[in-house]
């Protein structure tokens, strides 16, 4: 199915990802001290949003299993009616693949090489891959949408493409 179409991935930063969602990280995030000063929040760092047909917002554990590089990309999903959080719980890099939405379908794609200690938060509707770690098998924090309605759309790519990391 490959291709030999291939994409290379960038560093993560807010900036770059925004039109994506949101970077979970504490670098450059609001603090604030609390618990009689013992504790520093690192505060809103992700808007959840799973409230669409009476959604509630689920927290899971995935276990990934490391992908060797380059990464053969060969599909995409979504999910319509919520948003959906990965952080990274073993400070390994691993590998965010998004793409804009093309008249319903995953459109070019954009690879993110993200550190051991950030997170991403796809905003609804966000057309991504599954999961990427890398190296080793790696554990993250999931907040996703419980509930009724379809909210899992998987497109399969007509040729697929390879991301240098």
């Amino acid at each position: 199915m490959t291709s030999g179409r291939r994409l290379s991935a960038i560093q993560l930063s807010k900036e770059a990802f925004a039109p994506f969602g949101d970077v979970i990280e504490t670098t450059g995030a609001e603090e604030r001290l609390i618990n009689g000063g013992t504790t520093t929040r690192y505060h809103d760092l992700a808007k959840v949003d799973v409230a669409a047909e009476n959604g509630q917002p689920l927290i899971s554990i995935f276990r990934g299993q490391p992908f060797v590089p380059p990464v053969e990309i060969g599909m995409f999903e979504r999910h319509p009616l919520g948003s959906q959080a990965f952080y990274p719980l073993n400070d390994r890099p691993w590998l965010v693949v998004v793409a804009h939405d093309d008249a319903g379908r995953p459109g070019d794609p954009v690879a993110f090489l993200a550190t051991g200690r950030q997170g991403v938060n796809y905003a609804p509707g966000v057309w991504h891959h599954p999961l990427l770690a890398l190296g080793e098998v790696s554990d993250f924090l999931i907040v996703d949408r419980g509930g009724g309605g379809e909210n899992l759309e998987e497109a399969p790519l007509a040729a697929a493409f390879r991301i240098d990391v």
